[in-house]
């Protein structure tokens, strides 16, 4: 619940954390994905192939 203290908004640390991720984190969430399964395949096809 959000108070109001001296005109401003106070709230507690886990009030404060809630929040949508914004599409920045998409986009980290998906490059990292993909470096990882293109590294993956780097190493299979390096080490793996025969």
């Amino acid at each position: 619940m959000v108070t109001r203290r001296h005109g401003q908004i106070v709230e507690t640390p886990t009030e404060a954390r809630q929040a949508e991720p914004g599409p920045s984190v998409l986009a980290l969430l998906t490059a990292s994905t993909g470096l990882a399964v293109l590294s993956l395949g780097v190493v299979w096809f390096v080490f793996f192939r025969t």
